[in-house]
């Protein structure tokens, strides 16, 4: 059996828990800095999807669904402002027009988390890796052993 990527097994433990929020996967939450931009991904959080509760007749186009996001007490009046460029985002990225309408909820808003920075590589490391790996003749798979020998290197300094 061949082991899976982390990222295909999420999608199976957040689905429940995004699906009770509307959510369809975890690409709108994962990806609100990309979709809306860092600015206001900074003040704003997707809370969960409303999709209307009744199904269109045959030939009757259907509701757009709305769009419910936390967003911080003094960011509310500049979201409102946005909202129609939100919305044309969120769409964009959905690929179909799902979302007619933006509701906000005023609250506070977890700071993004930040990644850590890892420290520079000790030199005698990188002199070692450049060394094994010199004598590869593509430069493109040198460059590249050299990044995996690194992170390699980093990862285990840093279980230490």
């Amino acid at each position: 059996m061949a082991a899976k990527p982390l990222a295909d097994l999420i999608d199976d433990c957040l689905a429940p828990a995004l699906a009770a929020q509307g959510f369809a996967g975890r690409a709108i939450v994962s990806l609100w800095p990309e979709i809306v931009g860092e600015r206001l991904a900074a003040r704003s959080r997707p809370l969960k999807i409303d999709w209307p509760r009744r199904r269109p007749a045959p030939g009757e186009t259907s509701e757009p669904a709305t769009l419910v996001v936390r967003v911080e007490g003094a960011f509310a009046l500049d979201m409102q402002q946005l909202g129609p460029v939100v919305l044309e985002r969120v769409n964009t990225h959905l690929g179909w027009r799902a979302v007619g309408k933006l509701v906000l909820k005023q609250g506070p808003v977890e700071a993004p988390q930040q990644k850590p920075v890892p420290p520079p590589p000790d030199p005698a490391v990188v002199g070692r890796i450049a060394q094994q790996v010199a004598h590869i003749e593509d430069p493109g798979l040198r460059a590249a052993l050299e990044r995996l020998g690194l992170g390699v290197a980093q990862k285990s300094a840093t279980t230490r």
